[in-house]
């Protein structure tokens, strides 16, 4: 049976492994951001990882601080953080691809030039 000493170390462990990970998922997402070449592929460095390593960080705290009324507040900083980064990447790539700041040589379909194109003549789309 584990008596309070080995709880404690293995908490501390799973909070330093997951304290790790986060770390290296932050660090994944600003090496991506500044080495990949377009606004696109920089914006989906910026997202994924971002939000995985939010969620290590978080889980770290809320281990470390062995309470369980951090848990709601840890859970609803990562449930705003995967609402609002989707929305911002779907922003900031909309607004890249109006703005031509893309590489269209690296799509192998543009699904929105339709949408994009039908809106600027400005026609009604078609309903069903």
């Amino acid at each position: 049976m584990l008596d309070a000493l080995d709880t404690d170390l293995i908490l501390d462990a799973v909070a330093s492994v997951l304290l790790l990970i986060g770390g290296l998922m932050s660090l994944a997402a600003g090496v991506g951001l500044v080495r990949l070449p377009d606004l696109h592929s920089r914006m989906h460095a910026a997202t994924k990882p971002q939000v995985l390593g939010l969620l290590s960080l978080l889980l770290a705290a809320a281990i470390t601080w062995r309470s369980w009324e951090w848990v709601a507040i840890v859970l609803l900083a990562w449930g705003l953080q995967l609402l609002t980064a989707p929305v911002s990447a779907h922003v900031v790539g909309r607004s890249g691809y109006r703005t031509k700041h893309m590489r269209r040589d690296l799509l192998t379909h543009d699904e929105l030039a339709s949408a994009v194109e039908r809106i600027s003549r400005d026609i009604p789309p078609s309903r069903g």
